[in-house]
């Protein structure tokens, strides 16, 4: 992905892992189910720094299709996606908002 074809700022790093296949995001210190943990990029040398994380996860084939996506901070610093496509795979499944990982993360806002 070269810098012209960049989302704009701030990114997070999405990939879906290679076992798997689950929603996964680059934390800093690794990959996270975890939407609120994806750390977030501002600048170009972060996202620069990002993308080469996904680059060398795909290299070790932990992850696949891993790809900057734009965002937006919510009140809290959350990263947001600007995007449906995104947006929906870091909800999951949308038949039963009750269940999976949507109402796990839920859950976790509410104690926060």
């Amino acid at each position: 992905m070269s810098a012209t074809k960049r989302p704009p700022l701030p990114v997070i790093l999405l990939a879906n892992h290679f076992l798997d296949g689950e929603v996964v995001f680059w934390s800093g210190q690794g990959w996270s189910r975890n939407p609120q943990e994806a750390q977030t990029a501002s600048t170009q040398a972060e996202a620069d720094v990002l993308e080469e994380a996904g680059r060398l996860a795909f290299a070790r084939a932990e992850v696949v299709d891993a790809a900057l996506i734009d965002v937006s901070l919510s009140a809290d610093g959350q990263p947001v996606p600007n995007h449906f496509r995104e947006r929906f795979k870091i909800s999951g499944p949308s038949v039963r908002t009750d269940l999976g990982k949507q109402a796990e993360f839920a859950k976790d806002q509410a104690k926060g």
